[in-house]
């Protein structure tokens, strides 16, 4: 996603006022030129400083504007306490309608940037209602508003949200002068978010050939990127390289970081899965080098996640372990600032709704009370009315709260579980385990990491569909757990990788438990849902008398286990401890014969 101070100044100049300067209209013209919204060069710097210098001889309206114009270079640069303290001066001062939406549309995407997204969805609500129903208002800058809010509504994960905002800029756009490089861009985001990857080709050619004409380099990369993502996520490696590098001298020449380090992280992406790993290396290192704006942004976590496994590939186990735990870093913090805005953008709901609520109970109660007043003449009839109608009212508060509660509870549930298998999601499960782990720590008893991944699953995927895909790994974890206990720790880890944590189990039983659920999952019959298609699985296990009571280190253990399983042959249990192999004839005479 292209960054608030950039996105905002896009449509800077849309509703420039007329001036009794004409030095000072032509210098606003110019700073408000798309050159200087989509880059800070040195000129658009000195432009402005000379714009303040003349402050004092421009129209109250200029002077808004060039307020408007300083938050963005404060915004751009990263000066946040001084872009707020402008953008507040404008939304308060300013007696132009437009300006004013501008500045709170600015303050919406702004706040986001800072990682205060309750504040932004509280603002944003506020915001659309003025859009949609106020007057004045230019079909521009409702455009503009429509955009900011498909994007934040598309980075809570909200993308029904973020789909209908889009083609409310599908028809602003009728409303006014046509398409922009911004709107394009906003909607083909929206799409690719919400699946709908079919609609989005055609729309990809037209906002590029929109950008070319504006002159934005900066978008047509921005859409770029989304046309390279579909093409590695449609297993075209090959095409996502050659538009990428095709490209990257004109995301080098905007210098605009974020985007640097998504084109060096997709880089990293495909030039792995066409097993050129000296290349998937540097464009790595790359996208961690530009990725110092924002430390747990998808690209770095992708970046770290490519050069471990090229580590490990390579042998250099100190390397892969260093990276392995900064990808973990990375990826937590990703996931954390995900959940941060979906919880962000719940909390704002409900607040909205009780607020309703209380707003409508307030009218009950005003109406009772009219109606205690025509009624006081009336004697015990009315009173018992009166308290029939406050028992009404009161049951119907607490119906509500009651509600309200639950719908709370259930969003907390949702944002611990997958949401196809329903088990835990990757971060409550490692916070799970790793607080089960400190337990087993202190009571000295021993504890098994279990890491399965379905064998041959892209091929599954590529033969029978997605949607056949989900039936099969829902299927497979129904089976897993059939074979688990309640104190058992089960989620997904990504894609079709889980893991169990199980407290208080040994290494011998659990691989007992290992090679029941490997048989399970291979015995898998067919039904309606899934056609006949074989299904296997490895697995990778390690105990705590092996690798310690560090989650991090257990995993490292067993996905070398993992690892080791796919190498020998695949549908296998392989254990990190080769000691305790002799000890499970029953098991590998099993697997043996399973194999043959």
């Amino acid at each position: 996603m292209i960054g608030s101070a950039v996105l905002l100044a896009s449509a800077a100049g849309a509703t420039a006022p007329a001036s009794t300067s004409s030095e000072g209209a032509a210098m606003l013209q110019r700073a408000e030129a798309p050159v200087c919204a989509i880059s800070l060069s040195a000129e658009c710097v000195d432009l402005l400083h000379r714009l303040g210098q003349i402050a004092d001889q421009l129209t109250p309206e200029q002077r808004q504007h060039l307020r408007y114009l300083q938050a963005w270079q404060a915004a751009f640069g990263g000066d946040y306490q001084k872009s707020n303290a402008l953008i507040d001066g404008i939304i308060d001062e300013s007696r132009d309608v437009n300006l004013r939406l501008k500045a709170s549309i600015f303050r919406v995407d702004s706040l986001s940037e800072q990682s205060r997204f309750e504040e932004a969805f509280r603002q944003l609500s506020q915001l659309v209602v003025s859009l949609q129903h106020g007057a004045g208002i230019s079909p521009r800058v409702r455009e503009h508003g429509f955009v900011v809010a498909s994007s934040l509504y598309a980075e809570a994960g909200q993308y029904e949200l973020a789909s209908y905002y889009a083609e409310q800029i599908f028809n602003q756009a009728l409303a006014s002068d046509g398409y922009t490089c911004v709107d394009d861009h906003a909607r083909i985001a929206a799409l690719y978010g919400s699946g709908q990857w079919q609609d989005i080709e055609p729309l990809i050619a037209q906002g590029i050939e929109v950008c070319i004409k504006e002159r934005n380099s900066l978008y047509a990369n921005g859409i770029r990127y989304f046309a390279a993502k579909l093409d590695v996520s449609r297993g075209y490696p090959e095409r996502a390289i050659a538009l990428l590098r095709k490209n990257y001298p004109a995301v080098e020449r905007d210098g605009y970081a974020p985007q640097l380090a998504q084109f060096n992280a997709l880089l990293a992406t495909a030039y792995s899965e066409t097993r050129q790993p000296q290349s998937a290396r540097e464009s790595a290192l790359a996208a961690v080098t530009h990725g110092t704006h924002n430390h747990y942004a998808e690209a770095i976590s992708t970046a770290y996640r490519i050069l471990y496994l090229g580590a490990k590939q390579q042998g250099d186990i100190a390397s892969a372990l260093a990276y392995h735990e900064k990808y973990m870093v990375a990826d937590k913090g990703y996931l954390d600032e995900l959940s941060a805005k979906s919880l962000a953008f719940q909390t704002v709901q409900q607040q909205v709704m009780a607020k309703k609520l209380q707003i409508d109970t307030l009218n009950k109660q005003n109406k009772i009370l009219q109606l205690q007043q025509s009624l006081d003449k009336s004697a015990s009839e009315t009173n018992r009315l009166y308290l029939v109608l406050l028992l009404m009212v009161l049951g119907f508060i607490a119906f509500w709260t009651y509600r309200i509660k639950r719908s709370q509870l259930r969003f907390m549930k949702l944002a611990r579980r997958d949401g196809l298998t329903g088990i835990f999601n990757r971060q409550h499960f490692i916070s799970v385990a790793e607080q089960r782990l400190q337990h087993c720590r202190k009571s000295t008893r021993e504890a098994c990491l279990v890491l399965i991944d379905l064998d041959h699953f892209k091929v599954v995927n590529d033969t029978h569909g997605h949607a056949m895909g989900d039936r099969v790994l829902k299927r497979a974890v129904e089976t897993c757990q059939t074979h688990l206990r309640a104190t058992d720790i089960f989620g997904r880890l990504g894609g079709e990788e889980f893991g169990i944590v199980l407290p208080e189990c040994s290494l011998e039983q659990v691989l007992v438990r290992a090679h029941r659920i490997r048989l399970a999952i291979a015995a898998m019959t067919s039904g309606d849902d899934t056609p006949d298609m074989a299904v296997s699985a490895s697995f990778g296990v390690t105990s705590t008398v092996r690798s310690g009571y560090e989650l991090r280190q257990l995993l490292i253990h067993a996905d070398d286990a993992l690892y080791q399983a796919k190498r020998g042959g695949r549908n296998r249990v392989n254990v990190s401890d080769d000691r305790v192999k002799p000890r499970l004839k029953v098991d590998a005479e099993v697997t043996e014969k399973t194999d043959s």
